[in-house]
């Protein structure tokens, strides 16, 4: 359901050309509906990511899933530009309540499942269900709209289609959290605290540059593949922007025996040659080039966040997981949001390659501070991904809601 969800935040990609054909709209523009999605994930994130850890996962996670059939709705009813905003602002809705629960949930039935086993299992199968699931949904949508006809709205449907069947699993799926006998006060998310995670602002700051790279690729490919490039098929920016997180979610998985300090400098390594490549790529107009430093750049932001997520899920109470996570995903998504609205502002001024350019020295800058800092703190100093805390179905996670 993870990978539903999130292939189906990114169905809009590769049609982003025909939305613009349709209403006439600038390639700037669809860096505001980028953001308009983004926003969504973050208020959601700090209103309601956290709440699971008193409410239960699979009743967050029920939420979430009706927000995005919200959306499909919405997708499918109309497709111009006021509608686009709208259900690009309920799917970044769904998305935030679902980021955080999905991974606490996975955690938790993981170690419910094979108690006391090592967590690797969990930081694969959460990451990669995350991260491969918004490529997957790229080159699903890409694919559809190509080759079935009504490219609008048969890629909606099908998903729609597909999340309605993945709500019905969630809900014969067992709760992990035990509800407190009394409901703690309401409070928003707290930004600002570390939840008790040791490098928990390293993490964070590694998870803004990671998404940061992935909303570049998100929000610009369509419009190099189809303007620059003069490359119209949707298939291929589907294609383009699925091997960016494909190669990603390879990474993730194949990188899961090294050692923690090893994992965090690979991820930043890799990233930071991606970002050279990419200004490279863009400033010659080179499809494979351009390609080469998405799956670079991608590899090395998948290792890095997946770091990251692991860290934190890993060094967080059980009963504040689901708000550390939260945390994590909040810093994150807001990369996500304002380096691609960055660039799509200064491509209105510069040509798309220069914009690009100064958008790989901010994201080299960034990882250059990750490194520095990181020595002496964070996962890369040595705190590991610890275990799942075991956990009961129907009632596990003790400790939930205790104190709030």
């Amino acid at each position: 359901m993870f990978v539903t969800a999130m292939g189906f935040s990114t169905v809009p990609t590769p049609l982003y050309p025909l939305y613009q054909a349709h209403d006439g709209f600038s390639t700037f523009t669809v860096t505001v509906v980028f953001a308009v999605y983004a926003l969504g994930v973050l208020a959601s994130l700090l209103l309601a990511g956290h709440v699971s850890d008193w409410l239960g996962r699979k009743r967050v996670m029920m939420w979430a899933l009706a927000l995005e059939l919200v959306a499909a709705v919405l997708f499918l009813a109309m497709p111009s530009l006021p509608v686009l905003i709208v259900a690009r602002l309920v799917t970044g809705l769904g998305v935030g309540m679902l980021t955080a629960t999905a991974t606490a949930y996975l955690q938790e039935l993981h170690g419910a499942h094979r108690p006391g086993s090592s967590a690797r299992r969990f930081e694969v199968v959460s990451t990669v269900a995350n991260i491969g699931g918004l490529g997957l949904g790229t080159l699903a949508s890409g694919v559809l709209a190509q080759y079935l006809g009504a490219p609008l709205r048969v890629p909606y449907a099908v998903f729609a289609v597909v999340l309605l069947m993945g709500a019905v699993a969630v809900a014969l799926t067992p709760e992990t959290v035990r509800r407190p006998v009394v409901r703690p006060v309401y409070r928003p998310q707290r930004v600002g605290a570390t939840h008790g995670v040791p490098g928990y602002f390293v993490a964070g700051v590694a998870g803004f540059t990671s998404m940061a790279v992935f909303g570049l690729f998100t929000s610009v490919v369509p419009g190099f593949v189809g303007g620059i490039l003069h490359h119209p098929s949707r298939a291929l920016a589907g294609l383009v922007v699925f091997a960016v997180f494909a190669a990603a979610a390879a990474a993730q998985a194949g990188t899961v025996r090294l050692g923690v300090r090893t994992r965090w400098y690979a991820g930043l390594l890799a990233q930071a040659v991606g970002m050279v490549v990419l200004a490279f790529g863009v400033h010659f107009a080179s499809l494979p080039v351009f390609l080469l430093a998405g799956i670079v750049a991608g590899a090395g932001a998948g290792v890095l966040f997946k770091s990251a997520i692991g860290h934190v899920a890993g060094t967080a109470a059980p009963a504040g997981r689901g708000e550390a996570l939260a945390g994590l995903f909040f810093a994150s998504y807001l990369g996500l949001a304002l380096l691609p609205v960055g660039l799509g502002v200064a491509s209105r001024s510069m040509s798309l390659a220069g914009a690009t350019t100064w958008f790989a020295v901010v994201v080299l800058a960034l990882l250059a501070a990750i490194a520095v800092t990181a020595r002496g703190r964070g996962p890369a100093a040595g705190a590991v991904s610890a275990a799942p805390q075991p956990v009961g179905i129907e009632g596990g996670a003790r400790d939930a809601g205790r104190g709030r």
